[in-house]
């Protein structure tokens, strides 16, 4: 008797024709979330580039005390001259320069309650830094979100559930004490689930104490400088007048800041406490 076989591959045994399961097959074509793409890399690269640029230009001699001090009056005279054309300068350097994480952000703020005085400085220093910082972190969780994130979940997955859960608290805390460098700070949160408006208002919150110290000390720069000249005349236009790191601070502003860092610290704490309350002895 010949054997009967089907034309879908049907084999004959001992029980009666049985189907052999087809073999899995691997689509290769569609990579895993943590798989990481390297055409996703340009918006970092768009800004290296930016970066780049910047250094090569040597614009960085700008962003010196020193250069503010010189230039105050002129500064000061354009910025009467054309306000709006001022402030929207203002604006496209100060977002530029930390968005590619350009050193001097903290002079920047210096010298715009310079010439713009301690609250319009304030405000505009803050949206500033706010978009450019945004801007870093687009660039960063478009290009290695997705990946990192897949990465600390296999070490730190608790660590990170915590952390997407209080993301506000812990992002205006960090943005309140300068522990970390700016730009460290700015693209931290991609290594979590973190929403873009949750960024964005911890991140316009968390910096206002430091900005406004900041804006102060150049609102009352112009007088400093006029005791400097009296101490050592000529020192503006030689560029020799020389500011200790005791102007840029002050008992006030890091008594609020730290004031601040303790309102913080309460949603966690609560949760804390609630948390021990509703858990089973």
């Amino acid at each position: 008797m010949a054997e009967d076989k089907s034309a879908s591959g049907t084999k004959a045994g001992p029980g009666g024709p049985t189907d052999a399961p087809a073999p899995a097959r691997h689509d290769r074509s569609r990579p895993s979330a943590g798989t990481f793409r390297w055409y996703r890399l340009w918006p970092l690269a768009v800004l290296l580039l930016a970066a780049g640029s910047l250094y090569a230009t040597g614009v960085g001699r700008y962003f010196t005390l020193s250069y503010i001090i010189h230039e105050h009056e002129a500064l000061q005279k354009a910025v009467a001259s054309h306000m709006a054309l001022a402030v929207l300068a203002y604006l496209t350097v100060y977002a530029t320069a930390v968005a590619v994480s350009f050193p001097g952000a903290s002079l920047l703020t210096v010298a715009g309650g310079l010439v713009f005085g301690a609250l319009l400085g304030t405000t505009l220093a803050v949206i500033a830094a706010t978009v450019g910082a945004t801007i870093l972190f687009l660039a960063a969780k478009t290009s290695l979100g997705a990946f990192l994130r897949e990465k600390v979940a296999r070490f730190a997955g608790r660590f990170a559930a915590g952390f997407e859960e209080n993301a506000f608290s812990y992002l205006f805390l960090l943005r309140l004490v300068p522990v970390f460098p700016f730009w460290l700070i700015n693209i931290a949160p991609t290594l979590f689930d973190v929403p873009v408006r949750t960024y964005v208002l911890a991140t316009a919150l968390g910096i206002i104490p430091g900005t406004l110290a900041y804006s102060l000390v150049g609102d009352g720069l112009a007088a400093t400088i006029r005791e400097l000249e009296v101490q050592n005349p000529g020192c503006t236009a030689e560029g020799t007048c020389r500011l200790g790191i005791g102007v840029l601070l002050s008992p006030g502003p890091l008594l609020a800041m730290a004031a601040l860092c303790v309102v913080a610290l309460i949603p966690l704490v609560v949760k804390m406490v609630r948390a021990r309350r509703n858990k089973p002895l």
